[in-house]
């Protein structure tokens, strides 16, 4: 199974508390910090969800 590499890339500031907790939940804390994560559906979910704060890229 492939692999996720997600990157924060903007601010949590003004976003939605559901947003921050997707975050969290990714993994990822402070902006630029980056996860592996495994690609599964529920992943995706979560990255839509968030797409305009993260960067993703196959690792």
């Amino acid at each position: 199974m492939a692999e996720l590499k997600i990157t924060l890339v903007r601010g949590l500031a003004g976003t939605k508390p559901k947003q921050r907790l997707n975050i969290k939940a990714l993994g990822l804390g402070k902006v630029n910090s980056t996860v592996v994560q495994k690609d599964n559906p529920a992943i995706r979910g979560m990255l839509k969800k968030v797409h305009h704060l993260v960067k993703v890229e196959e690792a």
